[in-house]
C-alpha cells in the first residue's frame, strides 16, 4: 500500500493524529512502533490473577479540557477513579499534597489550627503554592511549616526522583506538587478523572482500528526514514516520499545525536504480586526519605477486580542511558538552560524539513500529562489538515 502520511510512535500522541488522518483526513497512514505494543508508556496488561497493571508505572487520566474528554470517550467506557496518594513520614501515613488534613496528622490540634488559620489568611482557601514560594514567606509560622514540608517531604524525594536538589530544578516541575490550602485530599482537581473500564489498551486498540491505518511494531524508524540536508527532503526505505512525517519520538535520535544527547531521567520498576487482597490503604504512597525507592502503587486500588492476590511497584529513578537495556526508557526531560538550548538546535533543523511535524513529550522535550498529548495532536491535526 502506497501511504500518504507516516506516523513515528504509538502512544497517545502518535495514535490520536494517526485516527485522525485516516478517520478525518481520509488518509493512508503507516504507523511505526519501536517497541512490540502500542500504546507507549500508557500500556497495560491483565495479569494471571486478573489485575490490570501498568507496564510503565502508573496513568491516571485527569483532565479539564472538555474536548479531549468527548474526544476520548469515542472509543472508551470510563471507570470514574479519584487519585489519592498518601506519604510516609515520622512512621505515619499522611496526605499528599501537603493540605490542611496532613497539618492535623502531624501537628498537635492547636498547633495545627493556628497553622492553618495563618495559611488561610495569607493565600486563601483553595490556594495552591508552591514550596519554593511558601519558603520565601516572610511570617515565621509560615517560615517552620515550610521548612517541615520541605525537608521532610519535598528534598529528598527531590533528590532521588531528579538526581539533583529542588532549586536546580524548574519551576515548571517543582510546581507540580504544592502545598493545597485546603482539605480536599484529591491528588488532581480536574473536572473528568477516570480510567478507561477496559484498560488503555482497549483503548489504543480502538484508536488505532480505522481500515486506513497499518501499525508495524519492533521498528526502529530511524534506520527506515533519511532527512536529506541536501535539499530537506524526506526518504522511506530509500525511496523519496512526499507526504507528511509525524515524528513523536527523541528528536537527537532523528539527527543521531549531532548537537549531543539530550537528558533524561529513567525508572527501574520493580513488580511483586502477594497472596493478599491489599498491600496499603491508598493506590500511591510515597516514601520521601529513608528507602531508594520513591512510591509503592497498588494496582487493584485503580481498576478493582476480585482477586485474592494484589500486584504492586516500587519505582527507582535512575538516569537515562541509551545503550544499558535496564535504563534506556527516557521518562522526565531534565529541565536546564544548556538542555533546552541543545533542544533549540535541533527544533531549528527540523523547521527545514517542511513535511516533518513534531509532536509529544519526547519531539518537544516537554513533560505532558495525558490530557496535553491528546490536545496537543487535536490541535495540530486541525491547525494542519482542518478545513
Amino acid at each position: 500500500m502506497k501511504y500518504d502520511a507516516i506516523v513515528i510512535g504509538a502512544g497517545f500522541s502518535g495514535a490520536v493524529m494517526a485516527e485522525r488522518l485516516a478517520n478525518q483526513g481520509g488518509k493512508r497512514v503507516l504507523v511505526l512502533e519501536q517497541r512490540n505494543h502500542i500504546g507507549g508508556n500508557c500500556y497495560d496488561y491483565r495479569n494471571e490473577h486478573g489485575i490490570i497493571v501498568h507496564q510503565y508505572g502508573p496513568h491516571l487520566f485527569h483532565t479539564n479540557k472538555p474536548e479531549v474528554w468527548a474526544y476520548l470517550s469515542q472509543f472508551t467506557q470510563w471507570h470514574e477513579y479519584e487519585h489519592k496518594v498518601l506519604s510516609r513520614v515520622d512512621g505515619k501515613l499522611v496526605p499528599l499534597p501537603f493540605n490542611l488534613n496532613t497539618l492535623d496528622a502531624l501537628y498537635p490540634k492547636s498547633e495545627a489550627e493556628h497553622l492553618a488559620e495563618v495559611l488561610l489568611s495569607e493565600y486563601g482557601e483553595g490556594a495552591k503554592v508552591p514550596i519554593l514560594d511558601l519558603r520565601k514567606s516572610q511570617n515565621p509560622a509560615l517560615q517552620q511549616l515550610a521548612d517541615v514540608v520541605y525537608n521532610k517531604f519535598f528534598v529528598n524525594y527531590t533528590a532521588k526522583q531528579w538526581g539533583c536538589r529542588p532549586e536546580a530544578i524548574s519551576p515548571a516541575v517543582t510546581s507540580r506538587v504544592p502545598v493545597v490550602v485546603s482539605r480536599d485530599d484529591r491528588y488532581f482537581h480536574d473536572t473528568w478523572q477516570a480510567i478507561p473500564a477496559e484498560g488503555y489498551m482497549a483503548l489504543f486498540k480502538k484508536l488505532l482500528s480505522h481500515s486506513l491505518i497499518t501499525v508495524e511494531l519492533g521498528v526502529d524508524a530511524t534506520q527506515r526514514v533519511r532527512l536529506n540536508k541536501n535539499d530537506f527532503s524526506v526518504t522511506v526505505d530509500a525511496q523519496p516520499f512526499s507526504g507528511d512525517i509525524i515524528f513523536t519520538g527523541q528528536l537527537d535520535a532523528l539527527f543521531n545525536h549531532e548537537h549531543g544527547e539530550l537528558p533524561y531521567r529513567s525508572l527501574q520498576f520493580d513488580y511483586e504480586t502477594l497472596p493478599t487482597s491489599e498491600f496499603q490503604p491508598a493506590t500511591t504512597v510515597n516514601y520521601p526519605n529513608e528507602e531508594a525507592f520513591t512510591r509503592i502503587t497498588e494496582f487493584k486500588h485503580i481498576l478493582p477486580c476480585a482477586s485474592d492476590h494484589t500486584t504492586i511497584v516500587r519505582e527507582y529513578p535512575q538516569d537515562y542511558d541509551r545503550h544499558d537495556p535496564k535504563r534506556n526508557v527516557p521518562y522526565y526531560p531534565v529541565f536546564t538552560d544548556s538542555n533546552e538550548q541543545a533542544y533549540e538546535a535541533y527544533r531549528n533543523r527540523i523547521q527545514q524539513y517542511q513535511q516533518v511535524v513534531v509532536l509529544g513529550r519526547l519531539a518537544d522535550y516537554k513533560y505532558y500529562n495525558m490530557d496535553d498529548a491528546v490536545a496537543n495532536a487535536l490541535t495540530l491535526f486541525n491547525q494542519r489538515y482542518g478545513t
